[in-house]
């Protein structure tokens, strides 16, 4: 009954932007969910990187420089692609880098204790949009159809695509502010947690391209979709957005 009332606020006036990731919600969700997860003393230093900021404050910078030409070098880093049958590595990394290289050179620059503190805090920023980008498996998914974008589909019949939906329009329509989405989320055990921090980024690029796969059967092209595709995707979502914020914070706590 409540997850019906739930999807009842769902609006159907949609918003896009030309390359929606996560939604802005959606990252500050996960940004959100790490600041709650942080150990003390990756909080304070992560505290005065930031002046004072928290993770969902700055969560969509990777998002918002890419208004700046300059910083160009920088957009393949927010996916990756690779066929259905193969693992990250099987094939030759993009000559423009890929969504896991780019959290590796954060993580490396971060950890430098040569690098500057305009050098941290921007790789900084830059990691907590990625680990983001990682948990949302339409950023990892298939190059024949830019990630489910070729795969158009009708969203409370307004044009949008299948990529988009999932970094979108479920999170927007549903209505909540980040803050309000984050306490929503399911209430977990520290042993709870801690099985869903298991492992790295190499096990959780897979989990999130096995997931993007059972998404592409999930809709046939120029389908129609309606409240019952989030009724049975939702939770999903929301699962991801949980480990997205609970593996950024494991990162930082490693890291800080």
């Amino acid at each position: 009954m409540k997850k019906w009332i739930l999807l009842l606020f769902f609006a159907t006036n949609l918003c896009f932007s030309n390359n929606p990731v996560w939604s802005k919600t959606g990252h500050r969700v996960i940004g959100e969910v790490a600041q709650e997860n942080l150990t003390k003393k990756a909080a304070k230093a992560i505290a005065e990187l930031l002046d004072g900021q928290g993770l969902a404050a700055v969560s969509n910078f990777a998002d918002l420089i890419k208004a700046d030409s300059s910083y160009r070098k920088f957009s393949a880093w927010h996916y990756v692609n690779y066929p259905a049958n193969k693992k990250y590595g099987d094939e030759p990394p993009s000559k423009e880098g890929d969504l896991i290289l780019g959290i590796e050179k954060c993580v490396e620059i971060i950890r430098n204790q040569n690098s500057s503190k305009a050098d941290k805090l921007f790789y900084l920023k830059m990691l907590v949009h990625l680990i983001g980008d990682l948990h949302q498996p339409m950023h990892v998914s298939r190059l024949e159809d830019k990630g489910g974008n070729d795969i158009q589909v009708r969203w409370f019949n307004k044009g949008s695509n299948l990529h988009r939906v999932w970094d979108s329009n479920m999170v927007d329509d549903y209505g909540m502010s980040y803050t309000e989405l984050a306490s929503t989320l399911p209430r977990l055990s520290k042993a709870e947690k801690k099985a869903i921090q298991k492992g790295d980024i190499y096990d959780w690029v897979e989990e999130s391209h096995d997931l993007a796969n059972e998404i592409y059967g999930s809709v046939e092209m120029g389908e129609k979709l309606y409240y019952r595709y989030s009724y049975d995707w939702f939770a999903t979502v929301e699962i991801q957005l949980e480990k997205g914020g609970l593996r950024l914070a494991k990162v930082l706590n490693n890291l800080f």
